[in-house]
């Protein structure tokens, strides 16, 4: 079996790499591809040096066409932009008194403005090269990127993400459940989602970990948004509320922080990338990803912590295994009909009420050799289920401004997220990016 990796160069490939050396995934040859020679580079040397020759055979394939031609799945895992990118939407947005988050508010709908057209070319040409291929899609914003490649692939597109499966192992430890003894019921958009239920042997235990500050205090949510509020709410929220629910806390962590998270990551990743153990002849470039790769995971959502009071990650959370793990179980289910229950990313049909059927939302699914089929979700409350249409509306007008390159359209998507206060500042961020990002001025061509 073959599997294409596009972003081939990314810094979370090796942990692909590792999963699939670590099971028998029936994947034996495995193509990176980037638009970065120096990046693959320095990511082979570690998968090379890890793996000892054994594994899959790795190619690497500058061609898009050529690297995904004949291919059975494709995890696509892009960053247009690259993290200076990221660091330009983190910036600019603070700059304005607004979220500039990745995945999130107007940092967002900016990165997905530049990188729905890059998606799109990547669909076409997988339809085109592979059209039994199945495309895992890492790609952020997961949600609006996914629901974008729909339109070309169907279902054979679907979208991961490690958030609600992280959850859930947080929340089964501090239940004391085996993972496997418990059925989470999960549903919303990608990081916009909620926890409703934690059945176990036919009963909700949820309200029993509500109950108790002991409990809640013992794991990252519980710490994050605090007690009171979960009693509120009577469920457990995605990390990634935290932005909506306490946004000018957010907002005030992160502008007082030395760095934003793009920053952080685009100088720690350089030094990597740079590093003479990356790709030399004397090696240390796996022992050299392993130590960064623990500073990374080790950071994440540091502002949203420190401004919650949270502090340092737990322990179990450190060791890297969300998005591959979930990949891998995806790939595994369909390759060999090997039937398994995972939160994705897929076109609603009739899961989630009150959304139409070819609007990508983030709810468990039965995975097959015939793909992942969503599972009945039900109705959300009314105020989670304003706010998911309030934001599924803002992916859609981003993938319309990106498809038809008008930048008063892009303006209109940014303007209309939940998290952007003011036409005004929409019309800034537009420009102030357009004026720094060549991606961007490439998409939006006229008026």
């Amino acid at each position: 079996m073959r599997l294409t990796i596009l972003g081939g160069g990314g810094f979370r490939v090796p942990l692909v790499h590792r999963a699939l050396a670590s099971e028998e995934s029936g994947v034996d040859t495995v193509v990176l591809h980037d638009t970065d020679a120096e990046r693959v580079r320095a990511v082979r040397a570690v998968l090379e040096e890890r793996s000892g020759g054994r594994g899959p055979k790795l190619v690497v394939e500058s061609d898009l066409a050529a690297a995904v031609r004949g291919t059975d799945f494709v995890f696509s895992a892009i960053r247009v932009g690259g993290l200076t990118g990221r660091s330009c939407d983190e910036r600019t947005a603070l700059g304005q008194g607004v979220l500039g988050q990745e995945t999130t508010g107007a940092g967002g709908v900016l990165y997905g403005l530049r990188t729905v057209p890059v998606a799109l070319k990547i669909a076409s040409t997988i339809a085109a090269e592979a059209p039994d291929a199945w495309v895992i899609n890492f790609t952020n914003p997961a949600g609006m990127v996914t629901e974008a490649m729909s339109s070309v692939l169907g279902d054979r597109v679907i979208g991961i993400c490690d958030s609600p499966v992280g959850m859930f192992r947080r929340v089964a430890r501090a239940l004391d459940v085996p993972m496997g003894d418990a059925w989470f019921d999960y549903a919303g958009l990608n990081h916009l989602g909620w926890l409703r239920r934690v059945l176990v042997n036919g009963r909700d235990v949820l309200p029993d970990l509500l109950a108790s500050d002991d409990a809640l205090g013992s794991f990252e949510e519980g710490k994050l948004f605090g007690a009171p509020w979960l009693r509120s709410l009577g469920a457990i929220p995605n990390e990634y509320l935290y932005y909506y629910y306490f946004t000018r806390d957010a907002i005030a962590s992160a502008q007082a922080a030395p760095a934003t998270r793009g920053e952080y990551l685009l100088e720690q990743q350089a030094g990597f990338y740079a590093g003479p153990a990356a790709g030399s002849a004397t090696g240390g470039a796996a022992e050299r990803w392993d130590e960064v790769r623990r500073e990374r995971e080790a950071t994440y959502m540091a502002e949203s912590r420190d401004a919650a009071g949270v502090g340092e990650r737990d322990t179990a959370d450190l060791d890297g295994g969300g998005y591959d793990r979930v990949a891998l179980a995806l790939m595994r289910a369909i390759a060999a009909d090997e039937r398994a229950t995972l939160v994705l990313n897929v076109r609603n049909r009739s899961a989630l009420a009150g959304v139409d059927a070819d609007a990508v939302v983030e709810v468990p699914c039965l995975v097959g050799r015939n793909g992942a089929q969503p599972l009945a979700a039900g109705a959300l409350d009314p105020a989670a289920a304003a706010l998911v249409a309030a934001v599924k509306a803002t992916d859609r007008a981003a993938i319309a401004a990106a498809r038809s390159g008008s930048r008063r359209a892009a303006v209109k998507a940014v303007a209309g997220h939940p998290l952007v206060d003011s036409v005004t500042t929409a019309e800034r961020l537009v420009e102030a990016e357009l004026g720094a990002l060549p991606e961007l001025r490439a998409v939006l061509t006229r008026d």
